[in-house]
This record gives C-alpha cells, structure tokens and sequence, in this order.
C-alpha cells in the first residue's frame, strides 16, 4: 500500500480534510449509519458564548470529543448536543466591562433591569468563533438544536432534578 507524500503546506491538507468532511456530510452519515444502534446522548459542557475560545477549551473538547467517539466507534448511535451557558460570572464580568461599571452598588445604581438587558444583549457575542472552532478541531456537534441554559425548559428541568434529589436527601 502506498500514500501520496504530504504536501508542502500541512494546513492545506487540514483544509481539504475539512472540506471533505463538510462536503461528505461525514457527521450526518455517521450518525445516519448508527441509527439502530443503542442510543448515547452527550450533553456538550456548555461554554460562555459572549467569550472567545481559548487554548484550554482545546484541551477539554478534546478530551470531551474522544468519550463520543469511542462510543461511536463501539457501536453506539452517539447524538452529540451543543450547548451554550448563558448565565454566571463571565456573563456579568463582561458586561460590566461594556457598561464601564464594576461590583453590585455601580449595577444597582444604574438599575438591574438595564444591567441584565446588557447580559442578554451580548450573550453570543463570539458564537460563530466557538463553531469554527469546533468544525476546525473536527468536534462534531449538533448546533442547530443546542439547549440554552436560558431557557424556560431548561431551567424548570434543573429545578425538578434538584427537588428529586432533596426527596431523596442527597442534597447537603
């Protein structure tokens, strides 16, 4: 068996790899091709869109990417979920860079209300940076319906899983 020599530019051959896989619609034939097979959901961790990626995102996609793949190549039909975290710390840090404000009396002052319509405004600020990143790194996941931490569903289903597991007295 013999290969072709690599190209002069390894990036170049990056890029036809990418554009194979894009042109093949290699993840969609994949799971196409699993469809019978036992089902295994990964919820993607969901990163802050209204950051850019950085380079320990690689390392966690990574590793993250290599449990859905093993399971697909063990015979499971694996459904790969995006997500997007809209809520916590880096949301609030950002925007009070955008507003020129800093700590809970400057937020006060100038209203909650327009301090959280400043959050939402600027949540995914860098969402086509993450995808391109992530079609780049070659991890594969469904972004047309990701789950947003924002959402009502999404919400309501953290508090019913809360409550079950108080019932149950694993909550300290």
């Amino acid at each position: 068996m013999s290969y072709r020599p690599l190209p002069e530019s390894v990036a170049s051959l990056e890029d036809e790899v990418l554009e194979a896989w894009e042109d093949e619609d290699t993840f969609h034939l994949g799971l196409e091709a699993r469809r019978a097979a036992p089902e295994f959901v990964f919820y993607e961790g969901p990163p802050t869109a209204n950051g850019k990626p950085g380079v320990h995102h690689l390392l966690a996609r990574t590793i993250k990417d290599t449990v859905a793949r093993y399971k697909a190549m063990t015979g499971w039909h694996v459904t790969r979920i995006a997500g997007w975290d809209t809520h916590g710390l880096p949301v609030e840090i950002e925007a009070e860079k955008r507003l020129g404000i800093s700590g809970k009396p400057e937020i006060e002052h100038m209203g909650i209300a327009r301090f959280n319509q400043e959050c939402r405004d600027n949540l995914f600020t860098y969402k086509e940076d993450w995808e391109r990143l992530s079609r780049r790194i070659g991890y594969w996941l469904d972004y047309e319906n990701p789950y947003v931490t924002y959402e009502p569903e999404y919400v309501e289903t953290l508090w019913y899983l809360l409550a079950r597991l108080h019932e149950q007295d694993l909550v300290y």
